[in-house]
């Protein structure tokens, strides 16, 4: 076995240097590269590789002068059995070259062997003779993942220039040596020689960062560390696999072609941006296969549509078995399958139907509330969705709006109900055309037109049945006068039996009035009142006025129905004001008047208002937008309350006369007025009005006080006293009560003749009761009013000399002191003033 081998490998190198022979004439020699190598080279040993590129751009065919090395299309040099080099160097050469221009180069190996080194002591005195490049440089190196070996496999060689003068000693350092993974790598500490003790995967370690030192063997370090990197390169071994195992994705039915279904991706742990990360997507199998509905992206992973003839309703879930290769999908490639699942969503693409053509119902007149038929329907799309779900309308038919359909939830028939009652005597039979659609829109199926609505058809028959009275129309509207007396008719509420359609044998009963204003005939319904209508009632709402009536038969069946009583307004009250108002001195001198009709829009404003004679003096009224007024004061007046008679009209001239009450105050605001409430006497005075005989009676009451007064002086002249009165300068009668100081105070309101005079003589003044004494009709009003003599404005005993001035206070022999007045006159006033009283109260 052994000599054939030989005897083979022989005859083969003869014939290749018999091709190096023909061919060297025309060789060009690149370059020289020197490998140190082991001694003992075992078959297919990586012994080192060289670049081509650089001596030959484009070559065809690579040649070895050597039969024990062969060289690849990369450069690598392998061996090609085991070898044995029993010499320190040996050489041999590269041919690379092209068959078509027959342009050859050539590139001379030498390898150097390594031998076993002569310790040599370092000497302070050994000097370099001759400078060289430098061998202590950080050497790029790869290392094939998942390598074969044979193992320790040589990785790489570090030696440093100081070698050459001294006895070096190499070792190593960094992850994979002293660090995880331990023992991956060792150095040759004589030769500097790297070698890998096992295989690597990439995908666990891509690179090994160490570091090589140089010592002596005293322990001196001639070297800097020196940082060599060892990079894994990436062996295709890892298969792409999908990222998710289970992948579902939707896409609605009757899709357009192209649609974006979903997109796939797959994970590869080889070397990233390489050739064996590049994947490529396929789809193996489509279930159910026919016909085909999508297709994939190859790069990209994403599956679209290629029909639009998705239908739901044949198949609603489609399976793709797909697969994802790397290498760009070369067969060689690694490669995994997975199961993507696609699921149509549900379109509205198909309309319910009925399942009957047309229905038939009975029903009996008057009923509600009834249900009288379920029609049921079909509908292909998805059950329990708004796709499914029915909608049904009455079309035709129910114009009267006796019926009404609606949906069952559970079962999705529809449910025809009569809710207003049927008449027999009217229509005894009704047809309805009822129609059904979705809660969801239509939607277009492709290459097929938009659904419609289905309708059917539904006859209902109407049962006759005894019945009782009809109220019809449910509320009827008579017109009245506002102000009708008791005792007047108004036509009443009429119901009829819908047999005979008539009244008779009815009979009727009130059920209804909140005032009691009506009482019903039992036989005829009509109405009579029992109480003057007043539209002003708070029982009357928008002038109406209602009246419940219940109309029954001999059967005790009955029906109920209303009579509203419209009240045409009557212009019967007059405009209303508040009774007291507040004028605050300090926020403003006026007041608004608000009068309120009771009356009807067209029997109120716009208003009048008027002031009362006697007010002008103290106050001014002035008219607003016919619906309010203004009181203003004329000047500044006292804190204190005024009475102030208004006089005020509506539109048809219905006036009443109103005594406001005026408070007038130091506030700002009413509420904060502090004024006490007087009696009523001082308030109002006015309010009491006189008769005609009173004021009769007061007259000639005064008239006889008169002639009293002027016998009494003509009799007491005739005496031989001089002097008729004893002097009265102190003493005088009391002013009556007035609201304020008028000109009455100021003067004495009786002026007697001196002691000197002649008192009967008729030529003289007796004394003034007009001008600025006191005036005839005031002390009338003294006396009506109910004032006595001192309650004049003080309050105190005032004599009209004081209120003149200091300057009347001159004694007066001429006149007659108060008591002696007073016990003549006060029986006489007495008497008068107990006859105006009767007649005031007459």
């Amino acid at each position: 076995m052994a000599v054939a081998s030989a005897a083979s490998g022989s005859i083969f190198c003869k014939q290749l240097l018999f091709c190096l022979l023909v061919l060297i004439l025309s060789c060009d020699a690149c370059q020289k590269i020197s490998l140190q190598v082991p001694s003992h080279l075992q078959a297919e040993t990586l012994v080192g590789k060289v670049n081509l590129k650089e001596c030959f751009q484009s070559a065809s065919l690579i040649l070895s002068s050597d039969p024990d090395f062969r060289i690849l299309e990369d450069g690598s040099i392998y061996t090609t059995h085991d070898l044995i080099l029993s010499s320190e160097r040996k050489s041999f050469s590269i041919f690379p070259s092209d068959s078509q221009s027959q342009e050859q180069k050539k590139i001379e190996i030498v390898l150097d062997v390594r031998g076993k080194k002569v310790p040599k002591k370092r000497h302070t005195k050994d000097t370099v003779l001759k400078r060289s490049k430098r061998r202590w440089a950080p050497i790029p190196c790869s290392l094939m993942e998942n390598s074969l070996g044979p193992f320790p496999q040589h990785v790489q060689q570090v030696q440093s220039d100081a070698a050459q003068n001294y006895t070096i000693f190499y070792s190593i350092s960094g992850p994979g040596v002293d660090k995880e993974p331990f023992n991956l790598f060792y150095i040759d500490k004589d030769t500097g020689d790297i070698f890998c003790t096992r295989s690597i995967d990439r995908e666990q370690y891509e690179q090994f960062p160490l570091y090589a030192y140089a010592t002596t063997a005293d322990g001196y370090a001639p070297e800097y560390p020196l940082p060599l990197l060892f990079k894994v390169e990436d062996d295709n071994d890892n298969a792409p696999y999908f990222e998710n195992k289970v992948t579902i994705f939707n896409v609605p039915e009757n899709c357009r072609t192209g649609t974006s279904v979903g997109q796939v991706t797959a994970i590869d742990l080889d070397e990233p941006d390489t050739l064996h990360t590049r994947l490529k997507y396929k789809i193996l199998q489509q279930i159910p296969d026919h016909p085909k509905h999508f297709s994939i992206h190859p790069d990209t992973g994403v599956i679209t549509t290629t029909t639009p003839l998705l239908d739901r309703e044949n198949c609603d879930t489609y399976k793709l078995i797909m697969e994802v290769r790397d290498m760009g999908g070369q067969p060689f490639g690694l490669f995994n399958t997975g199961t993507i699942t696609i699921s149509l969503d549900d379109e509205n693409d198909n309309p319910p139907y009925f399942t009957e053509t047309s229905y038939f119902a009975e029903v009996e007149e008057n009923r509600i509330d009834v249900e009288i038929l379920r029609m049921a329907v079909h509908d292909q799309d998805l059950p329990n969705t708004p796709h499914s779900k029915a909608v049904y309308q009455i079309l035709q038919g129910n114009e009267n709006g006796n019926f009404k359909i609606s949906t069952d939830p559970n079962t999705n028939e529809a449910v025809l109900c009569v809710v207003k009652p049927l008449n027999y005597e009217v229509n005894r039979q009704v047809v309805l055309q009822i129609g059904v659609l979705n809660e969801a829109q239509f939607t277009k199926a492709a290459n097929s037109k938009a659904p419609t609505m289905c309708t059917t058809t539904v006859t209902v028959k109407i049962k006759d049945s005894d019945e009782g009275p009809e109220c019809q129309p449910p509320v009827k509207v008579v017109q009245s006068k506002d102000g009708l007396p008791a005792g007047e008719e108004l036509r009443g509420y009429k119901a009829l039996d819908p047999e005979t359609l008539s009244g008779e044998g009815l009979r009727y009963k009130k059920i209804g009035d909140e005032d009691n204003w009506f009482e019903i005939n039992e036989h005829t319904g009509d109405l009579r009142t029992i109480k003057v209508l007043d539209r002003e009632s708070k029982f009357v709402k928008n002038d109406q006025y209602n009246v419940s009536v219940v109309a029954m038969d001999t059967d005790g069946r009955s029906c109920t129905g209303t009579l509203v009583v419209l009240l045409e307004d009557n212009n019967d009250h007059p405009p209303q004001i508040e009774k007291e108002v507040t004028i605050c001195q300090n926020a403003k001198d006026y007041a608004v008047l608000k009068p309120v009709d009771p009356d009807g829009p067209e029997n109120g404003p716009p208003f009048q208002f008027f002031l009362d004679n006697s007010a002008n003096k103290l106050w001014n009224l002035e008219t607003k937008d016919g619906k309010t007024a203004i009181l203003h004061q004329r000047q500044v007046l006292d804190y204190k309350y005024y009475t102030v008679p208004i006089i005020i009209k509506d539109r048809h001239g219905l006036h009443a006369r109103h005594m406001l009450t005026v408070r007038v105050c130091d506030c700002t605001t009413p509420s904060d007025c502090k004024m006490k409430v007087k009696n009523m006497r001082d308030v109002k005075p006015s309010n009491v009005i006189l008769g005609r005989w009173a004021i009769l009676a007061m007259v000639l009451g005064s008239a006889l006080l008169l002639c009293i007064l002027f016998t009494c002086f003509c009799v007491n002249a005739k005496r031989t006293v001089k002097k008729c009165f004893p002097d009265v300068a102190q003493q005088n009668l009391i002013v009556s009560n007035t609201e304020g100081p008028g000109e009455e105070v100021m003067e004495a309101n009786i002026r007697l003749p001196t002691q000197t005079s002649n008192i009967c003589d008729t030529s003289m003044s007796v004394g003034t009761l007009g001008g600025q004494g006191v005036k005839t009709q005031q002390s009338f009003e003294m006396v009506k009013g109910g004032y006595t003599l001192d309650s004049n404005k003080g309050g105190g005993h005032q004599t009209l000399e004081s209120v003149k001035g200091a300057g009347q206070g001159v004694t007066d022999a001429g006149r007659y002191t108060y008591t002696d007045w007073h016990s003549f006159t006060q029986p006489r006033l007495g008497e008068e003033s107990i006859r105006g009283h009767t007649l005031i109260k007459n």
